[in-house]
């Protein structure tokens, strides 16, 4: 009978013709996707390359470049090495999400001269016919013209998790899927105009990162920039009127005096240890799209999971089986469920969770009609043949559409319900289920009772959280007595006064009302996808740095919303790209994973800062002083350049890449300048005193014997600067310390070396003075740093 009837409808819709495809595909009504990923390649270049940064040094570079002195022009590495990093990241994030899209795509089996063959979705035109069998995925939007049965799961557009039952003339929405019957449709709106499509592009205009590193530094080299165009023509113009330096030496002065200032390495930096993280996050399947997305989760201090797929498996298990009426054991029970589930071909989560339990039977019953779960019955049945002992049809569906409203079995299944578990009523009918009407009252037999498997790391990843004092809160379009039975038993609600789980139905629309409630809960229930949107906009109006999970084209704008959306591997192809986060394998324990790697980047990139900036600091107290008193600069390009290899460059590449647990704060730029600017203050200060003192006073040293000293006062209380940034002391801090010092004993004694890098260390006069500045220097630094430990309450070695 399936089979003249199938026949029947490919007579009646046998779909286009070659010609007609032809003619659409030449009107352009073809089902052009979008890009998979997001951004572009070429978006992807022009972000990494064309930065303020990369601007500064490729116009300092320039003017290097007019003196035709290109050794002192090494600087301008760093342009090529910040826009490569940042470039090769995001393009493997972009070719990983291309390939799980391209994996998880589905092909449409399409109608066309009357045969049916699977396609690409990129192939379908307006007015294809498709056909839907159980889960298919609905690929455009369209039109039913045939339907046995159908019911469309669209929880991943609308959130609600019931399926809706679909018959010929309902429109379908791209993104939805097939979970019982059959059917076709007809394209009606293909590409960027489907629903799913048109939802990713509204999401698309939204920014989601918010990084306070890259914000700091951001501010930070805005404040540089503003001092580089007074400062570099004060420089000029000294050397040209006062000092009467040649149009190269005071090119090279200027260079010299503004490289410094621009914190060229805390970027390079920045991105090494975001790209370190991202490859060892990589290992334990988190894609990472975008470098601050780990700084963002190390901030974090509320996590919004669903239920489904995040806390559970996303299955169900058989948990009781419970006889409601005499005469009939538990082994009966679970026969006549082997022999039910043997007539569904297509089984659904709660049959397929059945028959993994009860197994198949070796012979099974022959059956004269089925009718399989419509979410307009809420139940499936099958006939069998007429033997004795073998009911006539046996019914699986909700208990309050099979038991009599009030009834014992009925009450019993809603208590157990109230746990968080699923049930459904086996029931025995009279009648055939191909005729509803003259089925007959159903009997119960038993209550089946299923329990979605929870993961087994979810309670360890919670704790972790509670731990650290992040709250989770899970927010799922379930009834809330469910979810908040799975919350509990993997620890949320069981350490806070928020045990008792609301049904979003209640919430207010007042986001400052709304705000309040999401303060005193965790679980919340029957949520829809506008609710999810408002609910993080409402947690952020409150302070705080809100996490979002999520797997479907529903949970889009709340990601984008959200100050770090993670979406799941297994997802729609729309939450993969709006998120910055992907957990490949779907395990919620990975983030735990994500927040350690984050909180270590921001650690030590905190250290290191202090080192860069306080290279800007000095740098420009040098440039101002030397200015303001009208003397050339004591620097070419090349001496600060090796200045920053061995107290700052180097060092800060080992130290941004060590071990660090410390939580994750704000006022990341406050800190940083508060340690930065009295040493790079006292540095500045001192260089240029020595440097006064030694012209003034040292006439028989040359020009590059009184660089050199000032260039050691310099270098002697930048490495103590360092020795503080690596507290507390390791051994293999000493080490690092002992090879940078050595690096500089080497440049400054190898003839050979010395003489490339116009240093001289002949004059002992000059070296003498030098000494004195740098524990003069040493002192100061010490004694100012525990006045500010002091002012903040926190005296100790750090």
């Amino acid at each position: 009978m399936t089979d003249h009837v199938t026949e029947e409808r490919h007579r009646a819709a046998p779909g286009l013709t070659v010609a007609e495809v032809a003619q659409r595909v030449a009107a352009g009504q073809v089902n052009d996707l979008p890009p998979r990923s997001g951004r572009t390649v070429g978006d992807i270049v022009r972000a990494n390359v064309f930065t303020r940064i990369n601007a500064i040094l490729a116009v300092l570079f320039g003017i290097v470049v007019i003196t035709g002195s290109f050794k002192n022009g090494l600087f301008a590495a760093l342009i090529i090495a910040n826009s490569v990093i940042g470039i090769i990241q995001e393009l493997r994030a972009k070719k990983t999400l291309d390939s799980l899209a391209v994996v998880g795509q589905a092909r449409p089996i399409v109608r066309r001269d009357g045969q049916a063959s699977d396609l690409d979705r990129n192939q379908i035109v307006v007015d294809d016919i498709i056909e839907l069998r159980p889960g298919d995925q609905v690929v455009v939007d369209g039109e039913i013209i045939e339907a046995d049965h159908l019911d469309i799961d669209e929880s991943l557009l609308t959130g609600e998790s019931d399926p809706i039952g679909k018959t010929v003339g309902d429109p379908v929405l791209s993104g939805s899927f097939v979970v019982a019957g059959a059917g076709a449709y007809r394209a009606t709106k293909v590409g960027s105009e489907a629903y799913a499509a048109q939802l990713a592009e509204e999401a698309s205009r939204y920014t989601l990162v918010d990084s306070e590193l890259r914000g700091g530094i951001d501010q930070i080299l805005r404040y540089v920039t503003y001092l580089l165009i007074p400062v570099g023509l004060m420089t000029v113009w000294v050397q040209l009127n006062h000092v009467h330096a040649d149009r190269d030496s005071a090119l090279l002065g200027l260079v010299a005096a503004l490289v410094p200032m621009v914190p060229e390495g805390l970027v390079l930096m920045t991105s090494v240890a975001f790209a370190v993280g991202v490859v060892r996050l990589g290992r334990h399947g988190c894609l990472v799209q975008e470098l601050p997305a780990i700084e963002g989760l190390a901030r974090v201090d509320v996590v919004c999971v669903d239920k489904t797929g995040t806390l559970t498996e996303g299955g169900m298990q058989l948990d009781d089986v419970i006889p409601v009426v005499a005469g009939f054991d538990r082994s009966r029970m679970e026969e006549l469920l082997a022999q039910f589930g043997a007539t569904d071909r297509y089984p659904n989560a709660t049959m397929a969770a059945i028959v993994a339990h009860v197994g198949v039977p070796t012979d099974p019953w022959p059956t004269t009609a089925s009718a399989p779960f419509a979410s307009s019955t809420k139940w499936s049945g099958a006939t069998f043949a007429a033997a004795p002992g073998r009911p006539t049809s046996l019914l699986l569906g909700a208990p309050d559409v099979l038991a009599e409203p009030g009834s014992p079995i009925a009450m019993q299944a809603e208590e157990i319900g109230s746990t968080g578990r699923r049930v459904v009523l086996l029931s025995e009918a009279d009648g055939s289920v191909d005729d509803p009407t003259r089925l007959g009252q159903p009997r119960p037999l038993a209550l089946v009772v299923l329990a979605q498997q929870v993961r087994a790391d979810a309670a360890e990843t919670v704790a972790y959280f509670d731990d650290q004092g992040v709250d989770v809160k899970v927010i799922s379009g379930d009834n809330a007595a469910a979810v908040a039975a799975v919350a509990q038993s993997v620890g949320i609600g069981e350490t806070r006064s928020v045990a008792d789980a609301v049904d979003a139905r209640t919430l207010p629309q007042d986001q400052d009302r709304l705000a309040d409630v999401l303060q005193g809960h965790a679980v919340f229930g029957r949520v829809t996808p506008q609710q999810k949107r408002a609910m993080v906009g409402a947690l952020q109006s409150r302070g705080h740095v809100v996490a979002m999970t999520g797997d479907g084209v529903n949970d889009v704008l709340a990601l984008k919303d959200s100050d770090v959306g993670v979406a799941m591997g297994s997802g729609s192809a729309a939450s993969r790209s709006a998120a910055q986060i992907v957990l490949l394998d779907d395990r919620f324990a990975t983030l735990p994973k994500v927040v350690a790697e984050g909180r270590r980047v921001i650690g030590n990139i905190e250290r290191v800062a202090a080192l860069f900036l306080t290279k800007t600091f000095y740098s420009c107290v040098l440039a101002l002083l030397v200015g303001l008193f009208g003397m050339p600069f004591p620097f070419v390009p090349l001496h600060v350049t090796i200045t920053a290899w061995f107290t700052i460059g180097i060092p800060a590449f080992i130290l941004s890449l060590a071990p660090n647990a410390d939580r994750a704060h704000t006022g990341f730029a406050r800190r940083a300048l508060a340690r930065s600017a009295p040493a790079g203050i006292i540095i500045g200060v001192l260089a240029f005193v020595t440097y006064a003192v030694l012209r003034s006073q040292l006439h028989d040293a040359t020009r590059e014997q009184i660089s050199t000293a000032v260039l050691l006062v310099v270098i002697g209380i930048a490495m103590w600067v360092l020795k503080v940034v690596t507290r507390p002391d390791r051994p293999w801090k000493f080490v690092l310390l002992g090879m940078s010092a050595l690096a500089y004993v080497v440049m400054f004694t190898v003839p050979p070396l010395s003489r490339f890098l116009m240093l001289d260390i002949g004059s002992v006069s000059a070296l003498g003075a030098a000494a004195v500045a740098v524990l003069i220097g040493i002192a100061s630094c010490e004694m100012v740093w525990y006045l500010e430990r002091r002012s903040s309450g926190r005296v100790s070695s750090n």
